[in-house]
């Protein structure tokens, strides 16, 4: 059986200090530690657990709870990409349930839907797609949305869904609507644990893009042009706090 020490290496556990560094009490790095494991894993094992319990000294119990709480959190081994399909609801109502059901059927085999996090082709191996639908992604001006790695694809329909997936399938890496360059899921988990290259040019590189829409500013662009101000905020003074 592996074990957390062999899965992750000394580089990883360098990683893992400069994470505790960052942060007054080291427990509270246990959020960007556990997308650190991920970045080296494709998902959070049970190893994943023990390794981020034994550098912050933590019970494996309290790891758990916090990995099984949020979404990000994979617990099965994922694609080199994950594909988030948003079904809330203005999404959904706009196609985002067609382009899930379409996905589903396309990245599926022998007359069976992928299902919800699960994967088509090998796990981590190159072209392969986990699929998941997702919550609000927080962009509805755009709906229907998708997010490939947490990177946004606006105004989905299912033909081009199956057209971004198939790239995907072949290698490719199609450019978001907007905001950084797309890599692979376990680079992306990367950046989320607050790893970035440290050269300038190949940091730019990979983070900078295009984070507006038209649609997202045209609220501030009419209140602009016609002139409209927010009232001025009143102070208020700040109710009394018991003491205890």
């Amino acid at each position: 059986m592996t074990t957390a020490k062999e899965l992750f290496d000394a580089d990883t556990v360098a990683k893992a200090q400069e994470l505790m560094a960052r942060y007054p009490q080291s427990r509270s790095a246990l959020l960007p530690m556990l997308h650190l494991v991920q970045s080296v894993q494709g998902f959070v094992s049970q190893e994943g657990v023990t390794f981020c319990a034994q550098q912050l000294g933590l019970s494996e119990a309290e790891v758990s709870a916090v990995v099984t709480f949020y979404t990000m959190y994979k617990r099965k081994p994922c694609g080199e990409h994950l594909v988030s399909v948003c079904t809330n609801t203005l999404c959904a109502a706009l196609g985002g349930d067609a382009i899930y059901r379409t996905l589903q059927e396309h990245l599926g085999e022998d007359g069976k839907p992928l299902g919800h996090e699960e994967t088509a082709g090998t796990p981590g191996e190159p072209g392969s797609i986990t699929l998941e639908h997702a919550e609000c992604l927080a962009a509805c001006d755009l709906a229907p949305v998708l997010q490939v790695n947490y990177e946004y694809y606006d105004k989905q329909t299912p033909d081009s869904a199956v057209e971004l997936v198939d790239a995907l399938r072949r290698g490719e890496k199609p450019q978001p609507t907007r905001g950084a360059p797309l890599g692979d899921f376990k680079s992306a988990e990367l950046q989320l644990a607050g790893f970035f290259p440290e050269d300038e040019e190949t940091y730019r590189s990979q983070v900078d893009g295009p984070s507006q829409a038209p649609e997202t500013l045209m609220g501030a662009r009419i209140a602009q042009e016609r002139g409209w101000t927010a009232p001025a905020m009143a102070d208020a003074p700040l109710p009394e706090v018991e003491k205890k």
